[in-house]
């Protein structure tokens, strides 16, 4: 994680001082229309337009037009497009695997989503058309998109370390689609300024932590259902202040087994886990009604087994459902200060839909009244508690604030 934190504010101190080198044959003639297009930045009187020189012919005193540049009234637009590309490509290095949602989320959180998604599969075809990106369609109709050899090396020459391709790799995917979410939660995670990783990265976050005394890292929290043991991880994670944030990413129907770790998970919200950071939050991403049903009814469960029962052990849970699909996870702890013991709220479950509809999302069919689930919205990474929402949108990543 520490490597692509550090590759992407290199790479924002080098285009700070030059602009970054783009084969002639790969500049898009849209550019500069492209750019206009969004509201997001200081705007400039079109002093020189034909229009004020047809105003101050006629003698007609209307204030002139301002027009806004967007991004390219702080940046060149020559630099901007090597800016996004590297963004978007040091993305694509990392995950392996991106579709054009990603990149909206990774390059253009800033903006409403119909811009956003816009301005990513701009950006996508210019990669595609100079061959530094391949592109495959899934068994479920999702354009997915690999690094190729040329656009590896193109990365390898802009200062970026540890860069292979995965085109091939890509190509043989038929169906990632769990992968891709996964990604997805992570990419939304960091735009909001958490520290996130995936499953992979954590697991080889905890064999570097156990390189000494050898032992393989299998997950990072230890439950027992009955006689067995199980070690459980997570399909990702966010650090928060308070806490960790554990996702579950329900792509497919929970047999019984993994019903039963869901409900061994939930009952340790509040308790330290291996990395010894203290889990705070457990959100359920569930795909389609059914599913999210399946998550609920579990949860549900927890409700109703212990509404009456009294906390006498600090590893007890109480289960409420304040919202939908909202559950604030209660347990005892002892106050020395007052010599007692005393309730209290100490994480939530979360449980929600995977927001399967952006990915899908075709401009001009919608209502633009629909719920989308955006960054200016309480949905991503996941729902907020009432009192503790996200804020406001996140700043364009090419500004330093």
């Amino acid at each position: 994680m520490e490597k692509t934190f550090n590759q992407e504010a290199e790479a924002s101190q080098r285009h700070a001082s030059r602009q970054t080198e783009i084969p002639p044959e790969c500049h898009v003639d849209t550019l500069t229309s492209e750019a206009e297009t969004f509201s997001h930045g200081p705007t400039v009187d079109a002093t020189d337009s034909f229009s004020d020189t047809q105003a101050r012919s006629t003698g007609n005193t209307t204030p002139s037009r301002r027009v806004s540049r967007g991004l390219t009234a702080e940046i060149s637009p020559k630099e901007l497009r090597g800016i996004e590309w590297e963004r978007a490509l040091i993305a694509l290095n990392r995950f392996r695997v991106i579709r054009a949602l990603d990149i909206a989320a990774i390059c253009y959180p800033e903006r409403p989503f119909k811009t956003a998604l816009s301005a990513a599969q701009r950006t996508m075809r210019s990669l595609r058309k100079a061959g530094f990106i391949n592109t495959k369609k899934t068994d479920r109709h999702q354009t997915i998109n690999g690094l190729t050899v040329r656009g590896a090396r193109w990365l390898d020459e802009q200062g970026v370390n540890n860069v292979s391709a995965s085109g091939r790799r890509v190509a043989s995917m038929s169906n990632p689609e769990h992968r891709l979410w996964m990604n997805f939660i992570v990419a939304c995670c960091e735009v909001r300024g958490l520290q996130a990783s995936t499953e992979s990265e954590l697991l080889e976050q905890l064999s570097q932590e156990n390189l000494i005394s050898g032992n393989a890292p299998q997950g990072l929290l230890t439950v027992h259902a009955g006689d067995e043991q199980r070690r459980l991880r997570p399909d990702a994670i966010a650090i928060e202040r308070d806490g960790l944030t554990w996702f579950e990413i329900d792509n497919t129907k929970r047999g019984s087994d993994r019903r039963v770790s869901l409900r061994l998970l939930a009952g340790r919200v509040g308790a330290p886990l291996e990395n010894r950071a203290y889990l705070r939050r457990v959100v359920v991403l569930a795909r389609g009604e059914q599913r999210l049903r399946d998550a609920l009814t579990v949860l549900r469960n927890r409700v109703r087994d212990t509404t009456q029962a009294s906390l006498t052990t600090e590893s007890a849970r109480r289960f409420v459902e304040v919202e939908e699909g909202m559950f604030e996870v209660w347990a005892m702890r002892y106050s020395e200060a007052k010599a007692q013991y005393f309730d209290i709220c100490v994480g939530h479950v979360i449980v929600q839909q995977l927001p399967v509809w952006l990915p899908s999302y075709r401009s001009g069919t919608q209502s633009d009244n629909i719920f989308l689930g955006w960054f200016d919205e309480n949905y991503l990474p996941y729902r907020r508690p009432r009192g503790s929402s996200w804020g406001k949108r996140p700043n364009s990543p090419f500004i330093t604030p």
